[in-house]
């Protein structure tokens, strides 16, 4: 099926916008917070800080991941600097984000580079494939400087990569969206080709950077600081092996990256409501692509 003329077929999304001012508020209530966000920062915390504790040492060059665990783990990683419990630290950021907050907390920086040796990376991923713990990132919406490949880059990179997140982003199955990287001349062409390769379990959208969502990324594309445009595949049913689409992914002409992270070694520290757990997965680098 071509995207060309299923994207005629489709309508855009409507999108209810708040002034960025307003709040909605009860009266005489407090602004509402749920419970759930808050029982979830602090398992979150505990995860963070379990990172730290566990994987952090003296004189390591550390990739500072990005989203909301790794900030917590980043301000935390700062007051043991601080404290001197920990130190010589160097951190390598794997986005304008990552690396705001930790000049904030006064962690020393570095960039990237090919000679680059980072000891210890941690992330958050959107979600994480049980056992094989093969992760997805990249969802959400890439800002300003953000970059997908700089970030996966750093994570590749690492001597040992560990992975914070929630039970729930722990799954059998996993479900959504998987972000990919194109060339954005004939971009189209590209999208056509994903959306065959998938043809029945998947949605072929080109994200924007504002306004309303849709096929063709609105009246405004998002295009990456590289100059690409990102393509959200959506899937309609579980992906069975996220290896499997990353590979898949890897032969279309026109892919530049995407949001898969497989066939890696490493360590997931999963916060639930009561506990954290810690897997590993056991796989070997085989020498493909990931």
């Amino acid at each position: 099926m071509a995207l060309t003329s299923s994207f005629s077929s489709i309508h855009s999304l409507s999108l209810v916008k708040l002034n960025q001012h307003s709040t909605i508020r009860r009266p005489n209530a407090l602004p509402m917070v749920t419970c759930n966000s808050l029982l979830e920062d602090s398992v979150l915390l505990q995860a963070a800080k379990h990172t730290v504790d566990s994987y952090v040492e003296n004189g390591m060059v550390i990739g500072l991941g990005s989203g909301r665990a790794s900030g917590l783990a980043i301000q935390y990683l700062g007051r043991q600097l601080r404290s001197g419990l920990i130190k010589d630290i160097v951190g390598i950021p794997t986005s304008v984000g990552s690396a705001s907050e930790a000049a904030k907390v006064g962690i020393p920086l570095d960039q990237y580079g090919d000679s680059s040796k980072i000891d210890l990376a941690f992330n958050d991923a959107d979600v994480i494939e049980e056992e094989t713990l093969a992760a997805v990132i990249g969802r959400q919406t890439m800002q300003g400087g953000e970059s997908l490949i700089q970030e996966k880059t750093v994570l590749k990179a690492a001597g040992k990569l560990v992975f914070i997140v929630t039970g729930k982003q722990y799954q059998g199955a996993v479900d959504g969206s998987i972000p990919v990287l194109i060339r954005s001349i004939n971009w189209l062409e590209t999208a056509e080709e994903i959306d065959d390769l998938f043809l029945g379990d998947a949605e072929v959208w080109r994200r924007p950077s504002v306004g309303y969502a849709g096929p063709l990324g609105g009246d405004f594309p998002l295009v990456t600081k590289e100059g690409h445009n990102v393509l959200d595949v959506i899937f309609t049913s579980p992906i069975i092996s996220l290896a499997e689409v990353a590979d898949s992914l890897d032969q279309v002409d026109g892919v530049v990256e995407h949001g898969v992270i497989s066939r890696i070694p490493c360590t997931a520290v999963i916060a639930t409501e009561d506990r954290l757990r810690i897997v590993d997965n056991t796989l070997k680098i085989d020498g493909s692509r990931v």
